[in-house]
């Protein structure tokens, strides 16, 4: 579909539409098997004014696309503009990509297709809401063992029965007999776990 930057009201609407199906359709760099709107940070679409209206008044529009990292200092980002870009050029789209911090990303706008999209790459998807846990609680991350004492020991109430109990699920047999082995897998937001019935090493996505 060839487009220019000048482009009647119906016209820009399916500029937009088709921009947007483009850019959802990006995948993660790190995780090839989910895409932008899997993940949640495909925040926005639109056509906003650029430049001067030209000679017959005709107002040039460039596409903008909202994305948000999953945290602030993603390298991925880099490369997920660049991929939009290509996406856009290749239809002759002018677009340009803007990154928002705010609201921050939660692993909650994540789909449940994405979710099993992950499961089925090897990844444990977030496990529970981000927003299952009150505000007024700090969260800590601690292996299975030094949870389980900080509940039984007084003054540790920030480890709740849910965060020290709550196993994760192993996507290669769907055992919940698991141990984290480190809180930081191949990018920061993953753990590294490793399953105690197959014996299989696997990451999380943490939720947040």
């Amino acid at each position: 579909m060839k487009v220019t930057a000048t482009a009647a009201a119906a016209d820009l609407a399916q500029i937009v539409a088709r921009a947007r199906v483009l850019a959802a359709s990006v995948t993660d760099p790190e995780i090839p098997v989910i895409t932008l709107e899997d993940l949640g940070i495909l925040r926005d679409v639109q056509a906003v004014p650029f430049g001067e209206p030209n000679a017959q008044g005709q107002q040039g529009f460039i596409i903008e696309i909202t994305i948000t990292p999953t945290y602030s200092g993603c390298p991925a980002m880099d490369q997920i503009r660049d991929d939009i870009l290509n996406e856009m050029d290749a239809e002759s789209i002018p677009a340009r990509v803007k990154t928002s911090l705010a609201p921050a990303w939660t692993t909650d706008w994540m789909s449940e297709a994405g979710k099993l999209k992950l499961r089925e790459y090897g990844i444990a998807p977030p496990q529970h809401l981000s927003s299952e846990f009150s505000s007024s609680n700090v969260i800590q991350f601690a292996p299975k063992s030094i949870a389980s004492r900080a509940v039984n020991t007084p003054g540790k109430a920030q480890f709740s029965s849910q965060t020290a109990s709550q196993n994760i699920l192993c996507p290669h047999c769907s055992s919940d007999n698991t141990t984290e082995t480190s809180h930081f897998a191949s990018t920061a937001c993953k753990a590294l776990y490793k399953c105690l019935d197959c014996l299989e090493p696997f990451d999380y996505f943490k939720p947040y």
